[in-house]
């Protein structure tokens, strides 16, 4: 079996300033894919941009006409666009008492309603050619339920639904639909947290960023009959 190769790939990163966005940006880099990138803190994605030389389209992922925006960005940069990393989103908890309804509605906005609006817009023009690859970031939540983290699971449930509704109607196709379910990664998903979960759940191990994108790469590589249509990936203290 001869894996793809992804030199000279084109790939539109959403969520791309810190975290999984920023290291699947490092990743792909060095992997030669050109990159169009995007997240609302501008000075982030210069700086990433200076250091691997790839396009920078600033914004809020809530904004309607964001995805065309980066769509259009990736066809007049490059020419066409092969990847779509969706991958921005954002983590709110509480107990019943506790939460804070308008950050949890703000949360299905941008975890359900901004990557709903990015994954039709890119498979649209993906339907267009017959050819593309869509990489919806889930979580591990996104399987199952834990108290205080429902509203943040259900978001999640949400991308995992599309994701497999939509690679059912592309079977037969030469497009690709992959979702990614982490276990615990350290980013910033956590800092507003009194008690981080990796002491939490006693994980002296959490996953990297960039063990997620070197994950990404394996499903990227995969042979064009290779469907990869779900990956959990695990620290292995994660009893979860």
């Amino acid at each position: 079996m001869k894996n793809l190769k992804l030199k000279d790939k084109v790939a539109v990163i959403t969520g791309a300033s810190s975290g999984i966005g920023k290291a699947v940006t490092e990743r792909f880099s060095l992997e030669g894919i050109k990159s169009i990138i995007t997240a609302r803190r501008k000075k982030e994605l210069n700086k990433l941009s200076q250091n691997t030389g790839i396009m920078p389209v600033a914004g809020d992922i809530t904004d309607p006409d964001l995805p065309r925006k980066l769509l259009d960005s990736a066809i007049k940069q490059y020419g066409r666009c092969d990847i779509i990393v969706n991958n921005a989103g954002i983590l709110t908890s509480g107990k019943i008492e506790e939460i804070d309804v308008e950050r949890v509605t703000q949360m299905v906005k941008i975890n359900v309603e901004a990557a709903f609006r990015i994954s039709y817009t890119f498979l649209k023009y993906f339907k267009a050619g017959n050819c593309g690859h869509l990489i919806n970031i889930s979580s591990v939540l996104g399987t199952k339920a834990r108290p205080t983290t429902g509203a943040y699971a259900g978001t999640k449930y949400a991308i995992e639904a599309l994701s497999e509704a939509l690679r059912l109607e592309l079977a037969g196709t030469n497009i690709r639909v992959s979702c990614i379910e982490p276990g615990l990664v350290m980013t910033e998903l956590h800092n507003e947290w009194e008690v981080h979960p990796s002491k939490m759940f006693n994980i002296s191990k959490p996953l990297q960023p960039e063990d997620i994108a070197e994950q990404i790469i394996f499903i990227l590589k995969q042979p064009e009959h290779i469907r990869i249509p779900r990956l959990m990936i695990l620290p292995g203290e994660h009893s979860i």
